[in-house]
């Protein structure tokens, strides 16, 4: 068995042999690639190289960088450890004909990745994945590939970045008081420089986090998605009287926000935030401008755009898809914490930018005596407030979850939280929408079932609109949650 190929590129645990991340499979992982760039025309083209601070990952990182090399491309190693944006950035901003990221983004510490950007700074999508797979299954043994060293540069790239990051913010107001944290990754450096460089000076971090450490020691998952995760940065921030919290995700492509309430600190959902700064971004874009979500995030986002004269898509899950929803982007989010709030520049989330966008926010509606939650409510009175939530099945038995999505299949209910539902199953669709995912939909449910695309999860995407009654809302979102456990229960 082997470490397959797939529009994630690599990922998995770091070890030895086939099927596992090390040198060996990054080194033909490399070749493959080359060949396929070589193959369709890009051959001597610039290709930028980048890394996080996991295990390997500097090892990997210079057999990426070496192999490319030996193969006539113009390396442009990227000086330190960086998050993936920075990255990003980089392949758009030189012209370059690919970008390869050393990173598993948030997976568990055991695990390291091999991430690819194509030209113009997208990921990469089917058949490229395929033929690059094909490429790496006919690359000679490791030991035969040519590697000449590389010498890392690229220093002023990052200060392009920072300047643009620099350009994001809309109102004149830096009078905020932020908590941050990078969750022992590599986005602390960059984003106090970022939230410096856009005049945000009033910054406060989790010591015991800042500094990249490949063990993650203070979480159980590196994800600030998860429970108990971003405890250390809510204390922080309640303890320092902060406006917002911020937590990046180990690479810093991702951004979760944390807000005060009269009940303490709470972290806002992806879809809470996710609405909030597409509302933010169309105040200020032309007309007709696009916003994108994608199936498994809130219908409200889409309400937002047709009411500001914005267009509006839904993609399949992923920024390789959300990247390319069409012309006029301004915005992108999913649900899993990921913003674009910059396509221009970043065509893939950027959790450092979404960090300055949103402090510019805060700072903005701080000054008129609001906060995100008093513009979330705002959105919720024009268009009925939309709670959300999410059951997550982590397995050790990727078989437990094919059964359970073949349980629903063959059984699925006619009536979710007392309400009718119909049924889609985008695995039977024709065209872009096909994937293995289950839609249900009620006049104020609606709940997606989906395997994970990177971690060995069961999905269920939950959502209930509702016009002032809270309440009522929050008993039949419940009732989807017990619905949820229940399917995952059934298969053991």
């Amino acid at each position: 068995m082997t470490l397959r190929f797939g529009t994630a590129g690599l990922r998995g645990p770091v070890g030895d042999g086939p099927d596992r991340m090390n040198v060996p499979v990054v080194t033909r992982a490399t070749a493959g690639l080359a060949r396929w760039l070589t193959d369709h025309g890009h051959g001597g083209g610039t290709v930028v190289v980048g890394r996080d601070a996991r295990t390997g990952s500097a090892d990997f990182f210079a057999a990426a960088a070496e192999v490319l090399a030996a193969a006539g491309f113009d390396v442009v190693a990227l000086p330190r450890p960086l998050p993936t944006p920075v990255t990003a950035f980089a392949v758009r901003e030189l012209g370059a004909v690919a970008g390869v990221q050393i990173t598993a983004s948030h997976n568990p510490a055991a695990d390291n990745g091999y991430k690819v950007y194509l030209s113009g700074g997208a990921q990469l999508i089917s058949p490229a994945d395929r033929e690059i797979e094909a490429a790496i299954d006919a690359a000679p043994d490791a030991a035969q590939i040519p590697r000449v060293t590389v010498v890392t540069s690229g220093e002023e790239i990052v200060d392009r970045y920072l300047a643009r990051v620099a350009t994001l913010p809309r109102s004149r107001h830096r009078d905020v008081r932020i908590a941050l944290t990078p969750l022992h990754g590599v986005g602390g450096e960059t984003a106090v420089a970022a939230l410096r460089a856009a005049g945000f000076d009033d910054v406060h971090v989790v010591p015991s986090q800042f500094a990249p450490d490949p063990a993650f020691p203070t979480v159980a998952f590196p994800n600030p998605e998860e429970p108990g995760a971003a405890d250390a940065l809510l204390d922080l921030a309640a303890s320092v009287d902060a406006d917002v919290a911020l937590a990046l995700d180990p690479d810093a492509d991702r951004c979760a926000v944390g807000v005060p309430t009269a009940d303490g600190w709470r972290m806002l959902r992806g879809d809470e935030t996710g609405v909030l700064l597409g509302d933010r971004i169309l105040d200020s874009a032309p007309h007709g401008s696009l916003v994108a979500t994608t199936i498994v995030s809130s219908t409200l986002l889409g309400k937002v755009a047709a009411a500001r004269g914005a267009r509006f898509a839904r993609t399949l899950t992923g920024f390789k898809w959300l990247a390319r929803a069409g012309d006029g982007l301004v915005y992108a989010y999913e649900e899993a914490i990921g913003h674009c709030v910059d396509p221009d520049a970043v065509r893939d989330k950027d959790g450092v930018a979404t960090a300055v966008v949103v402090a510019d926010y805060v700072a903005e509606l701080k000054a008129s005596g609001r906060t995100l939650l008093d513009a979330l409510d705002d959105l919720y009175r024009e268009f009925g407030i939309h709670l959300g939530g999410q059951v997550s099945l982590r397995v050790d038995d990727l078989q437990r979850i094919d059964a359970i999505m073949a349980n629903v299949r063959s059984a699925p209910p006619q009536t979710l939280a007392d309400e009718p539902v119909t049924v889609t199953d985008l695995a039977t669709v024709e065209g872009p929408s096909n994937t293995d995912a289950i839609v249900f939909e009620g006049p104020a449910v609606r709940v997606v079932v989906r395997p994970s695309g990177t971690e060995p999860k069961l999905k269920f995407y939950l959502e209930v609109v509702a016009h002032g009654d809270r309440s009522a809302a929050e008993a039949k979102l419940g009732a989807l949650r017990t619905w949820a456990v229940t399917v995952g229960d059934a298969v053991s």
